[in-house]
């Protein structure tokens, strides 16, 4: 099980992310409402050293659709590591739905004790 919290009013988790020699361990913020595996900023892909791949069409949550550059990194958790898709965008590190589903995990936020946790299911 991992173990994250909330900062403000925002649940996250921190992960651990590679790329070639690479690896990071940033802390995301948990968005439930984001279909993707993962999103970073442009910085903690330059650090990853993350090739872009491409781009990739999203919606944002205001509505507007945006072509934002991917790439692949790998993430790991509890000793698991899977490929994911990384979008790189500006705003803060998001980790969505697609990443909880290449892992197994289900995600148990707690606001009333500002708890976060994700159990593999």
């Amino acid at each position: 099980m991992i173990e994250g919290g909330f900062y403000k009013e925002t649940p996250y988790v921190q992960i651990t992310l590679g790329s070639g020699l690479s690896v990071q361990t940033p802390l995301v913020v948990l968005d439930t409402g984001f279909t993707g595996d993962l999103q970073v900023t442009p910085q903690i892909a330059d650090d990853l050293r993350l090739e872009v791949r491409g781009k990739m069409p999203i919606g944002l949550a205001d509505g507007t659709i945006i072509d934002a550059p991917i790439s692949i990194a790998y993430a790991k958790m509890e000793g698991e590591l899977h490929p994911i898709t990384v979008q790189i965008l500006k705003g803060t590190p998001l980790m969505g739905i697609g990443f909880l589903t290449k892992f197994n995990y289900r995600a148990i936020v707690n606001c009333k004790y500002r708890t976060v946790f994700l159990e593999r299911v």
